[in-house]
């Protein structure tokens, strides 16, 4: 509610200024050019913190304002706004467009965030009149063309003012930072879901391969009997019930599953990075990127905790140490956000570390994992590979 009330009172008593524009009706799909000219200014604009465009509110010289509601429509994501700014801008910006309500009346507002990567311009023509390489900059309440001098004095005070990526290093902890790491591997048949899947393909296998269905019922009771136990009691099933029980087996056992692969069989794995430039680096963010193998686990969340022979749930605290692991069809993602990193003291990047788990279809592989390191002064993004040995 906090932020609604904040962009509210800007909408009513803001005047128009290098950090706010008003404009009286809506971009829709007749305006993008103006849309796209108007985010690359304010992002460029020299103001701290977000800035904001409102569609809906006309603001004559006197300062006067009227309202006009913008469409419902314009909200629905055509055309999508975001998408725009991300197909015809450079470098990446974060742009929200949401409703309020003013005296009854819809206004729109763009949120434009995270303007730390000066300059912004135009990534592909989006026409005769806006091409690659434009760039505009808003300066009280106009946007202006930047030429060739703005540009290169953007780019020079960004290159004074930040880090060298060849300052900062990145690897895994030890006496001096390696950029190999060994991993345990592990026999993944003995994994419980492996195990009751293997214990009913058996009694399957007999149910359909003996004919004669007298000796089935002895040779089945007989081999649950050896599989589960004399105490566990015997139930008559056909075929067709034991395989639909097989493809239950594994969300069944998944907090088990979890546990085995992620608390019993986990290899942790941490990262430092250490910044040997002369300023702490700000806003700071990791992201890993790793190959995706049926035999190469990795946690998303924490596993259950065994309590009093229960797996139980961990606290939220515990929880939200964990960094946010992405996992895709083809590759793992893995985010930290790290704060500040200080000048000549090596941090960890992962409160609680990653947990990964390799099966034993792996032993003598390696894999790399892609690093990238943000910052907001940071000159370029620090990239660089690792690699896991199993």
């Amino acid at each position: 509610m906090g932020l609604m009330n904040h962009l509210s009172k800007i909408a009513r008593s803001a005047p128009p200024s290098t950090g706010v524009q008003f404009r009286k009706s809506h971009y829709g799909g007749k305006d993008i050019r103006q849309f796209l000219r108007d985010v690359i200014a304010m992002a460029n604009a020299t103001v701290d913190g977000p800035r904001y465009i409102f569609t809906g509110i006309d603001c004559d010289g006197s300062g006067k304002k009227r309202l006009h509601s913008v469409p419902t429509e314009d909200f629905s994501g055509k055309p999508s706004y975001q998408s725009l700014v991300a197909d015809f801008i450079e470098p990446p910006i974060r742009v929200r467009y949401k409703p309020m309500s003013i005296e009854g009346k819809r206004i729109g507002v763009y949120e434009v965030a995270d303007c730390q990567d000066k300059p912004y311009m135009m990534r592909v023509d989006e026409s005769e009149t806006l091409r690659r390489g434009d760039a505009y900059i808003r300066v009280e309440n106009t946007a202006i063309k930047m030429g060739r001098r703005q540009l290169q004095d953007m780019f020079e005070r960004k290159f004074r003012d930040s880090v060298s990526p060849d300052r900062i290093e990145i690897g895994f902890p030890g006496e001096i930072i390696h950029k190999d790491l060994k991993l345990k591997t592990t026999d993944l048949s003995k994994l419980p879901s492996a195990i009751v899947s293997s214990k009913l393909k058996e009694l399957i296998d007999i149910r359909v391969n003996s004919r004669n269905s007298g000796s089935t019922t002895v040779m089945a009771r007989l081999t649950h009997a050896r599989l589960f136990g004399a105490d566990s009691p015997y139930e008559e099933r056909s075929p067709s019930t034991l395989l639909q029980e097989m493809s239950e087996i594994k969300s069944r056992h998944e907090q088990d599953d979890q546990h085995f692969l992620f608390e019993e069989h986990a290899n942790p794995v941490q990262l430092v990075i250490y910044n040997q430039g002369d300023e702490p680096i700000e806003n700071a963010s990791l992201t890993l990127v790793m190959p995706n193998h049926n035999a190469f686990y990795v946690a998303n969340c924490l596993p259950f905790v065994l309590r009093n022979g229960q797996l139980v749930d961990r606290n939220p605290k515990e929880k939200a140490a964990y960094p946010s692991v992405n996992l895709k069809d083809d590759a793992v993602h893995v985010s930290s956000s790290l704060g500040t990193v200080p000048v000549d003291t090596p941090i960890q990047a992962f409160e609680s570390p990653l947990r990964v788990c390799v099966g034993s279809d792996l032993r003598g592989r390696r894999v790399g994992i892609r690093y990238s390191l943000f910052g907001k002064n940071l000159r370029s993004p620090v990239k660089g590979t690792l690699r896991l040995l199993f």
